[in-house]
């Protein structure tokens, strides 16, 4: 399989998804007449990071994992969303980024190598391949699904089709 089939498709499909759930999450909160920043403060466990941690997170990968996997500065955005309509707004701008990049500047890429800083310790090291199928799908797959968990936990209607895309 071709580099760019194996990233800019798939990752956008996934930010879509995540942008119908948290669509379907504003409909819930209307329809049971509560504040949809009620939200904004879910976590599954008391140590893990609130839902808009989790979607800037995906963001973040898939947006990283192009901008290494294509050879370009990654970018760099402010997590200061707040409110349901910022996060899908970052959820697009994600998915705005990754549709720059081309299938000559992904494809060809299994070998390059790709460095992940990481805080107070060494990066982490992988071959192109290794990164987006060991690390990068992984990890925008864990935030993804940790959001439709946290939704689906808070009574939105969510189901199998809607965490695959109809």
């Amino acid at each position: 399989m071709e580099m760019f089939n194996a990233t800019v498709p798939v990752f956008d499909r996934v930010l879509a998804n995540m942008q119908t759930w948290i669509g379907m999450a504003r409909d819930h909160a209307k329809a049971k007449g509560f504040d949809e920043s009620v939200y904004l403060t879910l976590r599954l466990a008391p140590d893990m990071l609130p839902l808009p941690r989790q979607v800037q997170i995906a963001s973040d990968s898939v947006k990283g994992a192009v901008a290494r996997l294509s050879g370009q500065e990654v970018p760099s955005w402010a997590d200061t969303e707040t409110t349901l309509d910022e996060l899908v707004a970052r959820l697009q701008k994600t998915r705005d980024f990754i549709a720059t990049a081309t299938a000559a500047q992904l494809n060809g890429s299994e070998t390059r190598e790709v460095s992940v800083p990481r805080r107070d310790k060494e990066p982490l090291k992988f071959q192109g391949e290794d990164f987006l199928r060991f690390f990068a799908t992984p990890n925008l797959y864990f935030h993804a699904t940790t959001l439709y968990a946290l939704l689906r936990h808070a009574g939105v209607p969510l189901g199998k089709m809607d965490f695959l895309g109809r």
